[in-house]
C-alpha cells in the first residue's frame, strides 16, 4: 500500500518544525524588550545594543572567528595534500598510517582529543617554553579536529574527478604543478570550498577541545555562552545567536550560488 502525499508532508513538515522552531523561537526571543530571555516583553531591539557594548562577548566572537578562519585555511591546505595523495599515489609506505591519522579524530571522542592536546601543549612548554596555552594552541588542536574531515571532502571529489584530463595534460608536457594549478585545482574547488566552510564551522562550535587547549585570556565564544548558560541564559545571547545564524546563511547562501553557477559553466563547456 503506497504511502499518501500527504502523511509524508505531514511527516516532513513535523521534522523540520522540530529541527528549526527553536532556532525561530531564539530569533524572535532577540527582539524582545523583557529581562527575561523566554519571556515576550514587547518589540525592542535594547539586546542588540546591548550586545554592541558588551566588550567579553566582542571579543570572545573576535577571538573565535580569528581562530576559525586560520583553523580553515590550514585544514585545507593540509587536507588538499592528504586527499591528493591518498587518491592520485597509489600504494606509497606509510599510506595506512596517514590513512588512519585522518580517520581517527573523526571517530574519537572530543574529550579524548582536547585531553591529548592538552599534554601534548604542556609536555611541549615544559621541554622547549612553547606554545603558550591560547589562541595558539587552540588553533592547532582545531587544524587536527578539522583536517581529517577536508580530506574526506577532497578525496572523495578527486575519486569521482576523470583522471585522464591530468593525463592528458602531462602527455602534452606540462610539469605535475602545473597540471595540479590549471587543471586539478579548478575542477576540485567546491570541494575545497565545502571543505572550508565545514571546518570553520566545527572550528567555530567547539566547545571540549577549546576549553581542554586553552590558557588565560583565550575564552571562545562557545565557552562563554557555555559559561553564561549555568549561570541563566540572558537576551543578549538571544541577539548574538541571530546574529550569527544571519550571517551564516548568508555565507551558505552565497556559497551556493557561486558553486551552482560553477557546476553551469562546467557543464556548458563539456557539452
Amino acid at each position: 500500500m503506497k504511502r499518501r502525499p500527504f502523511a509524508l508532508y505531514t511527516m516532513m513538515a513535523l521534522g523540520y518544525a522540530f529541527l528549526y522552531l527553536p532556532i525561530v523561537s531564539v530569533i524572535v526571543y532577540s527582539f524582545s524588550g523583557s529581562d527575561r530571555a523566554t519571556t515576550w516583553g514587547g518589540f525592542s531591539l535594547q539586546w542588540y545594543a546591548a550586545l554592541a557594548r558588551n566588550e567579553q562577548i566582542l571579543e570572545a566572537a573576535q577571538r573565535s572567528l580569528i581562530i576559525a578562519a586560520i583553523s580553515a585555511t590550514a585544514a585545507v591546505a593540509l587536507g588538499t595534500a592528504s586527499g591528493l595523495a591518498l587518491s592520485r599515489f597509489g600504494k606509497f609506505p606509510g599510506r595506512g598510517i596517514l590513512s588512519l591519522m585522518n580517520s581517527a579524530p573523526m571517530v574519537m571522542p572530543d574529550v579524548m582529543l582536547g585531553l591529548s592536546s592538552l599534554l601534548l601543549f604542556v609536555g611541549l612548554q615544559q621541554l622547549f617554553g612553547w606554545p603558550e596555552r591560547g589562541m595558539t594552541t587552540i588553533t592547532l588542536a582545531h587544524i587536527t579536529l578539522t583536517a581529517c574531515y577536508v580530506t574526506v571532502v577532497v578525496r572523495s571529489r578527486m575519486t569521482s574527478m576523470d583522471a585522464s584530463l591530468e593525463e592528458a595534460a602531462m602527455d602534452l608536457g606540462a610539469k605535475p604543478w602545473r597540471v595540479f594549478f590549471v587543471i586539478t585545482l579548478p575542477l576540485i574547488a567546491p570541494a575545497l570550498l565545502a571543505g572550508w566552510l565545514l571546518a570553520f564551522t566545527l572550528s567555530l562550535d567547539d566547545l571540549v577541545i577549546a576549553s581542554f587547549a586553552s590558557g588565560p585570556g583565550s575564552t571562545t565564544l562557545p565557552m562563554l555562552v557555555y559559561s553564561k548558560v549555568k549561570l541563566g541564559v540572558t537576551p543578549e545571547i538571544n541577539a548574538l545567536t541571530t546574529i550569527i545564524v544571519v550571517l551564516v546563511a548568508i555565507g551558505v547562501s552565497v556559497a551556493g550560488v557561486l558553486m551552482h553557477r560553477r557546476e553551469r559553466k562546467l557543464a556548458r563547456s563539456e557539452s
